[in-house]
């Protein structure tokens, strides 16, 4: 089907077709039809299948007849990047409904965000911690709110956001749609759904499995070796853009700073780092003035680059949902993509789970002429002035061949793909 057998208002249609959309996505097409009817609805879908169309269309289309100028949707995101992209997405959808929407959250300066407020919008996409300040100043209301969503909430709960979205459920109406969409399906989320949602139907379309375009490998190393592996990697491996998966922030800002100072355009994604920052590394790596970027899950969550060639796992993640969902990010619109994972004796459960999840082995690599038994990495070696950045050889990343001069990064956004 197409999107007209939607039945949307004419000016969100012609918004989807100056958007270049054509096709909607299997969440779009299960989901949309339910939220035009008014239900609530849990969205269960990964980054990447094109859920934020599947309410932003039925939101944009409840909105377009109304009254304008007062907040009748509110969509929560859990972090600053996701926020944006959504905005993104409505403002593109929306363009020819006239229907104004706003970011908010922390990191910058409240003020403006409270003059857009008064001179009126329609939709509000939030950070729980910065709405909760405008709730507290009296600079928001919510209560002509019709539409709730709650997006990524299995990431909200692990950045400790529920008492925020339950205090933010109190200034709501009673009488109002609710949207949740999550990845993962923990029973703290499942106590969320029973809160929030009323008679809800429930949206699966993810597998549980990755795409077929990726290609998987596990490279066992011990700890004190992987920065040494992981550059050994980066030297033998034509790339596109790189996306580099830490556990702590701590240790992302680290490796960042590492792999720049060895050669490589690199950036880090962490939540110490400024609203500025944050946006300067997400901007230049989707420009491609950064080919590799460092980042936590929680700090990668909003990222939507669509020439990821590789997904590159520095520590494993603890479970195979989140495996999956990191490495969902290259292997998209039928391009193949890499995923590698370095891993210890310490990391033998999580592959194990890996692997169960994947209904298959995982292959084993080594890589030649690299000293496994060698030392950790002396700090001080990333200490000088980064040197010019090194060529990378186009070779599978098992092999020992030598490097060799390739053309310039190509990057193109996401964003919001041609499906939605």
């Amino acid at each position: 089907m197409d999107f007209t057998g939607f039945n949307l208002h004419p000016k969100v249609v012609a918004g989807i077709e100056a958007a270049g959309f054509t096709t909607p996505t299997p969440i779009q097409v299960e989901a949309i039809p339910h939220v035009m009817a008014g239900r609530d609805v849990l969205g269960l879908a990964q980054t990447g299948t094109g859920k934020t169309a599947a309410f932003a269309l039925p939101i944009l289309n409840r909105l377009a007849g109304g009254p304008r100028g007062k907040v009748r949707a509110l969509i929560i995101a859990p972090t600053r990047e996701l926020a944006e992209q959504i905005h993104t997405d409505i403002t593109t959808l929306g363009a020819k409904t006239g229907l104004r929407s706003l970011t908010i959250y922390g990191g910058v300066g409240i003020n403006p965000q409270i003059s857009r407020l008064r001179s009126g919008v329609d939709i509000v996409v939030a950070c729980p911690g910065r709405l909760l300040d405008h709730l507290g100043q009296g600079t928001i209301n919510l209560g002509q709110i019709e539409v709730l969503v709650l997006d990524e909430a299995d990431q909200m709960f692990d950045m400790g956001f529920f008492p925020d979205i339950r205090r933010i459920l109190k200034a709501l109406p009673v009488q109002r749609q609710s949207l949740l969409f999550s990845a993962t399906m923990p029973n703290e989320i499942r106590k969320l759904v029973h809160e929030v949602l009323q008679n809800p139907v429930t949206v699966q379309v993810s597998s549980g499995t990755p795409p077929a375009t990726v290609s998987h490998a596990l490279y066992p190393v011990e700890p004190q070796r992987k920065t040494a592996l992981l550059l050994a990697l980066l030297e033998r491996t034509d790339t596109e853009s790189v996306l580099v998966f830490t556990r702590t922030k701590h240790r992302a800002k680290s490796l960042g700073r590492q792999l720049e100072n060895s050669g490589y355009k690199a950036a880090s994604l962490q939540g110490n780092l400024s609203q500025n920052k944050r946006q300067e590394a997400l901007d230049g790596f989707r420009s491609g003035r950064f080919q590799i970027l460092v980042a936590t899950d929680i700090a990668a969550r909003g990222i939507d680059v669509s020439r990821i060639s590789h997904v590159i796992n520095y520590d494993i993640p603890a479970t195979p949902e989140a495996y999956v969902h990191r490495i969902g990010r290259t292997g998209r619109a039928t391009r193949t993509g890499d995923a590698f994972t370095l891993v210890g004796s310490e990391d033998a459960v999580q592959v194990r789970a890996i692997e169960r999840t994947l209904g298959s082995v995982l292959q084993r690599r080594t890589l030649d002429s690299f000293n496994y038994s060698g030392p950790a990495l002396d700090p001080r070696e990333f200490a000088r002035d980064p040197k010019p950045r090194r060529p990378i050889s186009r070779k599978n990343a098992g092999g020992g061949v030598q490097p060799q001069r390739r053309s310039q990064t190509r990057m193109t956004l996401a964003g919001t793909n041609k499906r939605g």
